[in-house]
């Protein structure tokens, strides 16, 4: 994965707490979230969803990456169909969830996603992933074109659901598109607590009695007061009404 525009958000919305990112491969981010290695992560869809919470994201597209002189490179998509005749590499740690793989298969499979990208740069075969790891792999002698009838990638956000923490929540926030201000999260700012408005005083001037003692006017103090629940500091009250001027005699 490549979050860096949510890494951003992040660090503009919560700058004094930092955020590591821990890389680990597709079969190890369910392990890692429940042993408790990492507060969230991303995975990809199916995955043992025991102790763990997921909000799908994003169906990714799927393309085939091959070097910039290959004939794939002179058209904007292709078919499995077109494959047929190539040498399809199928590394161990593929997150594509094939019924049969398109091409010829290689003698050996890669290890990795990374080792499968450095056979196809020496001109061994091609490779088809999610356009993501495409893009993590990148290299300038190597392209990719999107493959329109390959398997595709469910990407989605996973957490220990008995760790759902305000700052995980501030998290799924950024991820799901959430603005600051419709956050659920420490970016939102509490909201002042409202004020009852001061009533007019009577017409011509006059001073209202005093009431007796224990009981009350429902007016505000005059002075501000603390409101709220929590330790917040409420809002100042509301200030003593004017005196009213005098009409005038006709």
């Amino acid at each position: 994965m490549t979050p860096s525009k949510w890494v951003r958000i992040w660090n503009e919305r919560l700058p004094d707490v930092p955020l590591t990112l821990l890389t680990v491969s597709p079969q190890e981010a369910p392990g890692v979230l429940r042993a408790g290695g990492a507060d969230a992560g991303f995975v990809r869809l199916p995955i043992d969803r025991t102790a763990l919470s997921a909000i799908p994201l994003y169906t990714e597209t799927t393309v085939v990456v091959v070097p910039k002189d290959h004939l794939v490179a002179a058209v904007e998509e292709v078919s499995t169909e077109d494959l047929a005749d190539e040498i399809v590499l199928h590394p161990l740690d593929d997150t594509l969830d094939w019924e049969r793989l398109p091409g010829r298969p290689a003698i050996e499979r890669p290890a990795t996603t990374a080792d499968a990208i450095e056979l196809v740069a020496a001109g061994v075969g091609v490779l088809v992933v999610p356009q993501s790891l495409a893009r993590l792999h990148h290299r300038r002698d190597l392209t990719y074109r999107p493959v329109t009838d390959a398997p595709e990638s469910r990407v989605a956000l996973s957490w220990p659901e008995d760790e759902t923490t305000d700052l995980v929540e501030e998290f799924i926030g950024i991820v799901r598109g959430r603005t600051v201000n419709s956050s659920r999260g420490r970016g939102k700012p509490p909201a002042p607590e409202a004020q009852p408005k001061a009533k007019r005083p009577d017409a011509g001037g006059g001073a209202r009695r005093k009431p007796a003692a224990g009981k009350s006017t429902g007016k505000p103090p005059r002075s501000g007061g603390s409101g709220g629940s929590g330790g917040a500091k409420g809002a100042k009250g509301a200030k003593g009404a004017r005196r009213g001027k005098p009409r005038g005699r006709g």
